[in-house]
């Protein structure tokens, strides 16, 4: 559990909409500044996106303004005051007490559901940019072994899925996670037999290939030129 300053109000375990309006407002705080704090429609817009967003979800005005609502009356959320509309801000990070970096992971979690720790640094780079996998990590750590005094964990690291190469991490802020049902979907391929990669490590091929052809480009750039220079036929070419 989470204690805003003073010990007043203890959050509890929120609702999936509620999550999803929490993690919106933390999203665009971050990433469309210019726009935030945002108006009702602009968080049912940022609920509904149909991507960077798992599961998808429709949510409608009268349940996102219920979720900020509740949201407010536990100081995740409250109103920002000025123009023609209701603005809404978040105000996670010191009712949780956390910092910015763990603030993001966490946010990014709620909106886009069980990650690994390469993929959740690859996704947080409009957040926060990581230097590497391991601060990732040693934020996660911190948050999975936050004692109980202070709240209790925050995440969990999910037992490694069938076929998966990496395990993934978990927030617990809608209660316990099950393993199972947050399992990614089967794809039918046995381990090292075409299993899904990380968003990480298809990154990482993505970058190795680049850089095969480059050097596949200059080699046969060399292989034309010597032929050229010894007058002899391009592989390929016939006589």
């Amino acid at each position: 559990m989470f204690f805003i300053p003073h010990g007043i109000i203890t959050l509890r375990i929120l609702s999936p909409v509620e999550m999803r309006v929490l993690g919106t407002l933390m999203e665009k705080a971050r990433t469309v500044p210019d726009s935030y704090p945002l108006t009702l429609n602009m968080v049912v817009a940022g609920c509904n996106q149909k991507t960077s967003r798992d599961p998808l979800m429709s949510i409608d005005e009268a349940q996102a303004q219920l979720a900020l609502d509740a949201l407010k009356s536990i100081a995740l959320v409250f109103e920002s005051s000025g123009g023609r509309a209701t603005r809404y801000e978040h105000n996670f990070q010191r009712v949780a007490g956390v910092p910015e970096q763990s603030a993001a992971l966490l946010g990014l979690l709620m909106l886009r559901g069980p990650q690994t720790s390469g993929e959740l640094r690859i996704n947080t780079e409009r957040w926060h940019r990581f230097a590497d996998i391991s601060s990732v990590e040693g934020f996660l750590e911190e948050m999975q072994d936050r004692p109980e005094d202070k709240g209790g964990p925050l995440v969990v690291k999910l037992p490694r899925a069938p076929g998966a190469r990496e395990q993934r991490w978990a927030h617990l802020l809608g209660g316990p996670v099950e393993a199972a049902a947050s399992a990614p979907a089967a794809g039918g391929s046995a381990p090292g037999d075409g299993a899904a990669l990380s968003t990480g490590e298809l990154a990482h091929l993505q970058t190795r290939l680049g850089a095969l052809e480059a050097e596949v480009s200059q080699l046969r750039g060399t292989v034309q030129r010597l032929c050229a220079e010894l007058g002899l036929s391009q592989p390929g070419q016939t006589e």
